[in-house]
């Protein structure tokens, strides 16, 4: 389990969230000693205009004023005992805001949240006093905000390389499909071929017909077999086929197959003459493979129905068998490669099926519902529209 989880994806994750987590506590680290020194220069600021106040000295009144003159970025509001603003600096402001008291009331309640003010005492009356709000200097406000950013590009940087990697598997994983299903119907047609002269040999011979007849629709179920594959290994054409005949055929198909025991029945609430545009020998493998599957979840007795009706525009093939049911947990899984219940089997058949449904014919495929020992059900959604 831990195994599973400590993936390629996962490693990713936390390299980038202990990169985001170090770079925010720096950046805070950083602006809390920003503010620190922002403090102080506003305590020099106002000891520069008390200063002002206080002295005649040339030199100190020059110092005083380049002082004062050179806060440029920290804004400072100025208001008297009952917080009335007397003046204010830096306020980053319009000049039509400068006209809107509002405005300028609202920073000041802005800034009375960020810090503590400031209380000057007149030092030539001290009984005269006002105080000084001061906020955060845009740089201070730029690295506030550039955690947020770098959030945003770490995760856009961990969405962009999943998805190019699962894209890139996902290729990898078409070609490898595609050519050993084109590799399969090509080793498959060298001896189609011989048994099918070997056939008209055996026409020519005294050899029993109903031997030849069986061997010949043998050598048909192959012929079907390779165009299957072939078919998987390209991009089908899809061409409009009735589908109640096509499901009724692989079902007369099946019921020779299926113990005596079991039902296999077609019920359709369709348009009679419905068609759909499919590749007919690869539905026809859908439809194999689905009920093959239920043929194997059920003890040699139960029933199998395939249900046709329309579903939001689409064709809806429900294939309900009584089997022993798929677990809830199971649902998503069982449609991915490899997946198998059974002791020799190579977990390819559903996965095949989706892929045909999905990739081949733009449709759905998925449980539906399922219920241990009682029934289980899988709905195809086919579009009526090709493309």
């Amino acid at each position: 389990m831990l195994r599973n989880f400590l993936n390629w994806r996962t490693s990713l994750a936390a390299v980038a969230i202990i990169i985001a987590t170090g770079t925010i506590w720096y950046v805070k680290h950083l602006s809390t000693q920003l503010q620190l020194q922002e403090v102080q220069k506003v305590n020099l600021w106002v000891a520069a205009k008390n200063t002002e106040l206080q002295t005649d000295d040339t030199k100190a009144l020059n110092l005083a004023g380049l002082i004062t003159t050179t806060n440029t970025t920290i804004p400072i509001i100025w208001t008297n005992e009952t917080d009335s603003i007397i003046d204010f600096v830096n306020v980053p402001d319009t000049a039509a805001q400068k006209q809107n008291k509002s405005y300028n009331k609202d920073a000041l309640q802005n800034y009375k949240s960020i810090n503590a003010p400031i209380v000057w005492v007149n030092p030539l009356d001290s009984t005269q006093k006002s105080k000084l709000y001061f906020g955060t200097s845009p740089l201070i406000r730029q690295l506030n905000i550039f955690p947020l950013i770098q959030l945003i590009v770490v995760a856009l940087f961990i969405i962009i390389t999943i998805v190019a990697i699962n894209t890139r598997n996902k290729s990898t994983q078409n070609q490898v499909w595609a050519g050993l299903a084109k590799e399969t119907a090509h080793q498959l047609g060298t001896p189609i071929s011989s048994l099918q002269g070997w056939v008209e040999v055996l026409k020519d011979t005294e050899t029993p017909a109903t031997i030849v007849t069986e061997i010949q629709k043998d050598i048909s179920r192959l012929e079907l077999i390779s165009d299957r594959f072939g078919k998987i290994g390209s991009s089908p054409k899809l061409e409009p086929h009735a589908i109640l005949p096509a499901v009724t055929d692989m079902v007369t198909y099946m019921k020779k197959r299926a113990a005596n025991s079991i039902t296999i029945k077609v019920t359709n609430q369709c348009p009679p003459n419905l068609q759909v545009p499919i590749s007919l020998p690869l539905i026809n493998w859908v439809l194999e493979n689905l009920i093959k599957n239920a043929l194997d979840a059920m003890t040699n007795q139960g029933s199998i129905t395939l249900a046709l009706s329309l579903y939001e525009a689409q064709l809806c093939i429900d294939v309900t068998d009584t089997g022993k049911g798929i677990p809830r947990n199971k649902w998503a899984i069982i449609f991915k490669p490899g997946y198998t219940t059974k002791k020799r089997g190579w977990g390819l058949g559903l996965s095949l099926t989706k892929r045909i449904v999905t990739q081949y014919h733009s449709g759905k495929i998925f449980v539906k519902e399922s219920e241990p020992n009682k029934r289980t059900t899988i709905r195809v959604l086919l579009p009526l529209i090709n493309g």
